[in-house]
């Protein structure tokens, strides 16, 4: 069955989901344990197994190896084979996660994401009383990795989709195409795919020690060429089975597919569990040719610096000067003691129990103007301050009952300022509470914008006090 979900609300696990199992690559036997975490915690990992280390968060910029899965690495600590149970995540509409694992690796268990979504599922996934931004694209971008020969294209959509197409040049696997349209069906179409590989590939594995934790349950092995009784009987034995067979060429252990193109299925499911990496949301259409997990992560980067951008501008407000102001002057004047000179708002354009966005029109005449910085006007840091404490008085006062109240502001920290502003700019006032009202004391977030450019940002705490 599809999964539904309140796509626009964050999401994490109602209870904590554990399993246990192997890990493919280095044969550690490690429990993972999903911990519900805060909305906009996103995804980090955490090695139970050792002492005093810090979560990883899952970052691409924290990508240290692709050669045979996806890992992580902070420091002396590393985790790999992450993408299968970020892709299980995603797919179950998990926004934020602890994923804590007592060993080296995530366990590979059928080597499909099918078992994580099945322990999310009895976990049960709950709404968070936080608003989910996505991120769109506004115009295709294209990535080729000449060294591997994939090519992505990723494009604006409504929705979060991805195709996949892998060509490995094999009479077995032929061409395959795969077509995730929506995330809700991730869990019915792509999760219960497995990995695979090649038999040339899984045999030189083999020689150099590796695939530890390999086993005919766990990957898909593709034999597309002769194999004798010789390597029959090396491939039992480092699989610790009896006998091994194929009957012709196809799959190891003449496997049963779950689907006609699994393998183009799972190479979906390691592109969106590569993708997560990017930190951000998205919604568009990804269009991936021949991918692999350096590829994906290489993606994640170039869409991750795009995102990152467009997130400076995905919480300015926007001002319209023909729409009808919230609050006019001559109402903010009832609501606030200041007057000419030192009245620095001139409407409130939105006002809510969380935020409030004013408007101060800067013009060359300000009094200031005078003396700081004749011949070079540049508005007072100090006074584009005093506009956002204004602003956000009127957040206070409105939010207590019927009187006349006063609000006196306590200290102010992590005052920056970015960008000058001067006359002919419109100053666009944002205070948003960030945390609730205890005992008349506020505490907000003030930002400057002109246009779409943060000028000034500071963090303040005020007191309300009801005029005697």
């Amino acid at each position: 069955m599809d999964i539904y979900f309140n796509e626009n609300k964050q999401h994490t696990l109602a209870v904590p989901a554990s399993i246990t199992g192997t890990g493919l690559h280095t044969g550690v036997l490690a429990t993972m344990v999903l911990h519900p975490a805060a909305p906009n915690s996103g995804f980090y990992f955490k090695r139970s197994d050792l002492e005093n280390t810090s979560p990883i968060k899952a970052d691409c910029d924290l990508v240290t190896d692709t050669s045979r899965g996806t890992t992580i690495e902070k420091g002396d600590v590393k985790i790999s084979t992450i993408e299968h149970v970020l892709a299980a995540l995603v797919g179950m509409g998990v926004d934020n996660c602890l994923i804590e694992v007592s060993g080296p690796e995530i366990p590979i268990i059928d080597g499909s994401s099918k078992p994580f979504t099945e322990i999310i599922a009895i976990a049960t996934v709950i709404e968070q009383n936080a608003e989910k931004i996505w991120y769109s694209l506004e115009e295709p971008i294209s990535f080729y990795d000449e060294e591997k020969n994939a090519e992505f294209t990723a494009v604006p959509a409504n929705e979060y989709r991805v195709t996949a197409l892998i060509d490995f040049n094999s009479p077995v696997l032929g061409t395959q195409h795969a077509d995730l349209k929506h995330i809700k069906e991730f869990n019915k179409e792509i999760a219960p795919c497995r990995t695979f590989c090649f038999l040339h590939e899984l045999e030189a594995l083999l020689e150099h020690n590796l695939v530890k934790g390999g086993d005919i349950n766990n990957a898909i092995v593709v034999v597309d060429k002769p194999i004798t009784p010789a390597e029959m009987q090396r491939l039992a034995k480092a699989f610790n089975r009896e006998n091994i067979d194929v009957v012709k060429e196809g799959y190891l252990n003449n496997l049963e597919l779950r689907f006609n193109n699994e393998p183009a299925r799972h190479k979906l499911l390691d592109v969106i569990g590569d993708l997560v990496l990017s930190g951000y949301p998205m919604k568009a259409h990804i269009m991936a040719n021949r991918p692999g997990h350096s590829s994906n992560v290489a993606l994640a980067k170039i869409l991750k610096q795009h995102f990152k951008k467009a997130s400076k501008n995905i919480n300015v407000p926007h001002y319209n000067p023909n729409v009808a102001p919230f609050l006019s002057q001559e109402q903010i004047e009832k609501i606030l003691p200041h007057r000419f000179p030192f009245l620095f708002v001139d409407k409130v354009i939105s006002l809510n129990e969380r935020e409030v966005v004013g408007i101060k029109n800067v013009t060359y005449n300000e009094f200031f103007f005078q003396g700081h910085f004749p011949g070079n006007p540049v508005m007072p840091g100090v006074l584009q301050i005093e506009a956002l404490a204004q602003t956000g008085g009127i957040l206070c006062i409105k939010s207590q009952p019927e009187g006349q109240y006063d609000t006196y502001f306590l200290k102010i920290d992590n005052c920056k300022f970015k960008v000058k502003v001067v006359p002919g700019d419109t100053m666009i006032l944002k205070m948003e509470l960030m945390e609730p009202i205890r005992r008349g004391i506020c505490i907000m977030k003030g930002s400057v914008y002109v246009g779409n450019k943060l000028c000034t940002e500071g963090e303040f705490t005020a007191q309300i006090v009801k005029r005697s």
